[in-house]
């Protein structure tokens, strides 16, 4: 049986009696047919709309001929029948081909599908039906542009698979609102979830919504106490050190059986490797770009590698947008070879064929990153460092660059990889690019010139419900006080003023700003008194940046990586009486500078004393500590020796200031 669509349509078993009788009456023959249909004899009912079609084309007649092809299990020519129901234009016309494109799809007929369903892409912003089979397809062959349009209408659909593929849709961007109205929809229809709570929760903490946060954290609380691990499974390694501190967990976010991992790790050390007379040093990143974070802290070390000892080769997946904001300072970081065309697998062969000893991912679990690249046996050392506070899951990595401060003796056994402690900071810092502030005054940023002004310059999802509830009782105790948060998002700002206000803070207490350029942002940190650090996610970057702008950073000991940078920074920069024991202690230290600028006043005087004769910002005697890590990893690996903890000795203290 076959039905075309066109002038030329099919009418197979059409007799010559009926092909010259064009009088007789079709109503009669679509009763006779429909009753055959009704009592399963669909045979004969094929025959009579044979019949029919040769004297009435309307919908109706396609229709059941549809149902009778779809009971002799003719799906593909029962689709077309349902498409030229529709092709006759009738109230019901999108119905039937609804009905077409669903049966195209389950036949696998992906091009007929797609035929019927572009032109109702306007329906498909409502019908689930419709947007789930032009996802599908669509998401099957990568073309990714327009998946948007049909997240909201597979959320609301009562149908788990589309449910699922709603799901399937969201991106990494968490400042996707189709994305966060997304899981709200899913969440609400499947409150039980774990997958669901969790990607919820990530939205609810970028926004800094307390409320929804303060009512499911006891679920999660109560679930880890009584050891439900694996709720953990489903989150973002990433997302999860913005709310946990607590390094035993963090290795279990988002973690899969790495059973397999030591047979991975074997094979690829066992692999046949040529040493050569220099270390050759992959670093793999997609930040390889000057304005980027990662590289205000790193570029510096990149070029002060020693070229006599070390080859440095860039592999670099940064995307195409980015090179256009570089001022052109890559080609003196090193060899650059572009792997952003490339599969993981295609990377790690290029990698291999560069024949690298020590291959160093600089992403972690962060956005962009292509650490997967690690687990196609790309190099015979391979490490994890700067991009991501903690341990990598589910990569086969056999180090983590750290320090004693954020990589403590007894947390071992919290993290896949061996520890390569440097002896001073895990941090880089280039200080020869980074402006120094220009002196500008609170009254041209609008700030009041006699107000004590705490400061947070972190991202807002870094304001976890334990930092602000600290944050509250240090302005309850200090009343002249503001605290000034860097904070883009309207939304945002709206939930944190709301926590603030319902503690008795008055949101005139609260001074919002917005991101600036770099060089802005260095000349308004020093306006502030004291930069309050959060927990568990402490400033990095920005802790490094307050501390050259000259304005002091209170922390206190953390309990994880992520919550124990600033405390490695500030060592480094030679002032650990700015890390307090806890939050308690953090909070009383905070009340007691509000009420003693004098000591402020001499942690700036040692800033700037510091800035050029500690190690913090001296990135030459940071890149040799680096560099002899990676000798004593290729040392152990020349020998046959399996990776195991190294502690990288410390160079003798410089003399003098490395300024230039």
């Amino acid at each position: 049986m076959s039905i075309e669509s066109g002038p030329e349509r099919l009418n197979a078993g059409l007799g010559p009696t009926y092909a010259t009788e064009p009088h007789l009456n079709a109503h009669a023959l679509f009763t006779t047919a429909s009753r055959q249909y009704q009592k399963g004899q669909y045979t004969e009912a094929l025959n009579q709309l044979n019949h029919l079609m040769n004297i009435s084309r309307e919908a109706k007649t396609y229709v059941l001929l549809a149902k009778v092809l779809l009971k002799l299990g003719f799906k593909t020519d029962a689709a077309r029948a349902y498409q030229l129901a529709g092709e006759e234009k009738g109230s019901r016309s999108e119905h039937y081909l609804t009905e077409a494109m669903k049966l195209h799809f389950s036949c696998g007929n992906e091009d007929e599908a797609l035929s019927i369903g572009l032109p109702l892409l306007e329906t498909a912003k409502t019908d689930p039906d419709i947007a789930f089979i032009i996802a599908s397809i669509f998401l099957k062959r990568g073309q990714k542009e327009i998946l948007g349009l049909f997240k909201a209408p597979l959320s609301t659909s009562t149908n788990l698979q589309h449910q699922m593929l709603a799901f399937k849709l969201l991106t990494a961007d968490v400042n996707d609102l189709q994305d966060r109205e997304v899981v709200t929809n899913l969440f609400r229809k499947n409150p039980k979830s774990s997958v669901l709570r969790s990607a919820y929760l990530v939205f609810a903490r970028e926004g800094n919504d307390y409320a929804e946060i303060e009512k499911y954290d006891p679920d999660i609380q109560k679930a880890l106490s009584a050891g439900r691990y694996e709720i953990l499974t489903p989150e973002a390694p990433y997302f999860h050190v913005t709310w946990c501190g607590d390094e035993k967990l963090n290795r279990l976010a988002g973690a899969r059986n790495w059973a397999n991992a030591a047979p991975v790790s074997e094979a690829r050390r066992n692999m046949p490797h040529t040493w050569g007379e220099k270390i050759r040093v992959g670093y793999l990143s997609s930040d390889f770009w000057d304005q980027h974070a990662t590289m205000k802290l790193l570029q510096g070390v990149l070029e002060l590698h020693d070229r006599e000892r070390f080859e440095i080769t860039l592999f670099c997946h940064t995307k195409e947008s980015n090179f256009a904001r570089d001022a052109g300072g890559r080609g003196r970081w090193g060899r650059i070879i572009r792997i952003d065309q490339l599969s993981d697998s295609q990377a790690a062969e290029v990698i291999r064929s560069e024949n690298i000893d020590v291959l160093v991912d600089l992403k972690g679990h962060t956005l962009d990153q292509r650490i997967a690249i690690l687990n196609h046996q790309a190099a015979p050392i391979q490490a994890s460092w700067l991009g991501f506070p903690g341990t990598t899951v589910n990569v086969d990595a056999d180090y983590i660059i750290g320090d004693p401060y954020v990589l403590r003796d007894g947390s071992e056994e919290n993290y896949y990889e061996k520890f390569c402690r440097l002896p001073e900071t895990y941090q880089p810092n280039d200080p020869y690019k980074r402006p120094r502030p220009r002196g500008i005054t609170r009254a041209q940023l609008g700030l009041p010139a006699d107000a004590f002004i705490f400061a947070s310059f972190n991202a807002n999802r870094k304001i976890s419900l334990k930092t602000i509830n600290l944050w509250i009782e240090i302005l309850h105790r200090t009343p002249e006080s503001l605290l000034w948060i860097m904070c883009e998002s309207q939304d945002a700002r709206a939930n944190i003023l709301r926590k603030f206000q319902s503690n008795g803070i008055a949101s005139n207490r609260i001074v919002f700003c917005g991101k600036a350029l770099y060089r802005d942002h260095v000349d308004r940190l020093p306006l502030a008194d004291l930069g309050l650090d959060t927990y568990p996610y402490n400033g990095h970057t920005t802790t490094s940046e307050q501390l050259w702008a000259g304005l002091p950073v209170l922390t206190f000991k953390g309990t994880n990586f992520a919550s124990r940078v600033s405390e490695s920074l500030l060592n480094a920069i030679g002032l650990p009486e700015l890390v307090t024991a806890g939050p308690e202690a953090y909070v009383a230290e905070a009340v007691a500078l509000y009420e003693n600028r004098e000591k402020i006043a001499e942690y700036r005087k040692a800033l700037e004393e510091n800035r050029f004769r500690m190690p913090l910002f001296d990135a030459e005697r940071f890149c040799r500590h680096l560099e002899r890590g990676y000798e004593m990893m290729v040392d152990r690996t020349k020998q046959k020796l399996p990776p195991d903890h190294i502690d990288v000795p410390a160079l003798p203290p410089r003399v003098g200031s490395f300024e230039r």
